[in-house]
């Protein structure tokens, strides 16, 4: 089960770099690979965000295909913004230590906050994904760094490597899409 969530994410994020909206069922079905596998090894968040993320990757899929920015225009890659960027961290800071108190409190997970944390912050990846801000890949970058150390923690090496590999396509999709990004220009005084 973890081998073929492990291969669905690995073309799944090569179409997301791409920007093409079949990564999008790629992810629905390694989520829902994951979800098992994650609920195996106690790592109730990350379980339970696998689930969301299959919720999410139709959301996203009908955003990609469907979706219309501010503008009234389909959705094109973008940049969020310094304000966005702010919401962003606020949300992750606050959210964090309220599902590491719930995962302690609610479960026999041996790491709650530190399963918290890439939880909380790959909601905020999905949804900057999903909108197609730029800003969703360093999102991801911190993500999957934090995923690579608590996966060794629970022993679940083919995952480890699924995330070490996300580190380095992180920076990747980082780099191509801020290539598509226009360009923001101050405004005139």
């Amino acid at each position: 089960m973890e081998a073929a969530g492990f291969a669905l994410a690995v073309a799944m994020v090569l179409f997301n770099m791409r920007v093409n909206p079949l990564g999008w069922p790629l992810a629905i079905l390694s989520s829902l690979l994951y979800c098992a596998v994650f609920a195996h090894s106690k790592l109730y968040g990350e379980a339970a965000l696998q689930i969301v993320f299959a919720v999410l990757g139709a959301w996203g899929w009908w955003q990609w295909l469907r979706g219309r920015g501010d503008d009234g225009q389909s959705l094109g890659v973008r940049r969020i913004g310094a304000r966005g960027v702010f919401a962003g961290v606020a949300f992750v800071l606050l959210a964090w230590p309220l599902l590491g108190w719930l995962l302690q409190r609610h479960t026999d997970s041996d790491v709650p906050y530190w399963d918290a944390f890439p939880t909380v912050a790959s909601l905020l990846g999905q949804y900057l994904l999903g909108r197609k801000y730029v800003e969703n890949w360093p999102t991801w970058l911190v993500v999957n760094i934090a995923s690579v150390a608590l996966y060794m923690h629970k022993g679940l090496w083919l995952t480890v490597l699924l995330y070490a590999w996300f580190v380095l396509m992180s920076g990747a999709g980082w780099r191509a899409w801020l290539k598509l990004a226009p360009v923001r220009r101050p405004a005139a005084a």
